[in-house]
């Protein structure tokens, strides 16, 4: 991105962002709601468009326009909500296959193929969550259901997974599950963005940090020389504490 500005409405939520990512890199965007971090990844994911102006540059993995159906293979977007009203009555893993049209169950005009549910097998798998296959997701607890909603956005073998806020609505058991599959995910390469607001959802394989306030980029470096008293106090403007314990930090 470069001096990327975005409308909501008619209010312009993003000012002036210029930023690049590398394909694999594992990165936080981190910052107070309202901040701007959400429609940051909805312009990722072709959700928002910028304002058209002369300085304006976009691209994603080198191309400037994308069928989104397409984008879709090599981005796997994990939302904090049910894809659709069947998704709940939809067992665990044709959820998980029905990633690959985007839909919210399998409507019977899919063609599934055996590849395809291999693949979201290998994605459950990666997940821990086998048992839930034959689950309905909306017999699932919240956690489950996040693991659910990971998994489909793996089944395409994306070279990116982009997050917002996965850890909202979940329990403390939940989140620490959460947590350590994202490591997981990280460890087999594919690269992780996510938005969020809790420090400790940055997990140890996240090396780099971008901090947004009131629709700008804050501040963009390495994890240890952002993840401080300091630039957190300066962020959210309250005073902050900080506690790093095996390569993830807590606040309060």
């Amino acid at each position: 991105m470069s001096n990327v500005n975005v409308a909501r409405g008619e209010n312009v939520v993003l000012h002036e962002v210029s930023l690049r990512i590398a394909t694999g890199e594992h990165v936080a965007i981190l910052g107070p709601n309202g901040c701007g971090k959400s429609t940051l990844i909805k312009t990722i994911t072709c959700q928002c468009y910028p304002i058209v102006t002369p300085e304006t540059e976009l691209l994603l993995l080198g191309r400037k326009r994308w069928d989104v159906s397409q984008l879709r293979s090599h981005l796997g977007v994990v939302s904090a909500e049910l894809p659709g009203e069947r998704t709940p009555v939809t067992p665990g893993l044709d959820a998980v296959v029905a990633g690959f049209f985007s839909a919210s169950t399998l409507w019977p005009n899919l063609q599934v193929t055996p590849e395809m549910r291999e693949h979201a097998q290998e994605a459950l798998h990666l997940m821990m969550a086998e048992h839930l296959a034959g689950k309905l997701v909306g017999e699932m607890s919240a956690g489950e259901q996040r693991r659910i909603m990971i998994a489909r956005a793996l089944v395409h073998q994306p070279e990116m997974l982009l997050l917002d806020e996965p850890s909202n609505a979940l329990d403390l058991a939940a989140q620490r599950e959460l947590r350590e599959a994202l490591r997981r995910v990280a460890r087999q390469g594919v690269g992780i963005v996510m938005v969020t607001h809790h420090l400790a959802d940055i997990i140890p394989e996240i090396d780099r940090v971008i901090l947004m306030r009131e629709g700008r980029i804050f501040a963009d470096g390495p994890k240890r020389e952002l993840i401080t008293a300091e630039a957190l106090r300066a962020l959210f403007g309250v005073e902050v504490s900080l506690v790093e314990r095996e390569g993830s930090w807590h606040s309060w």
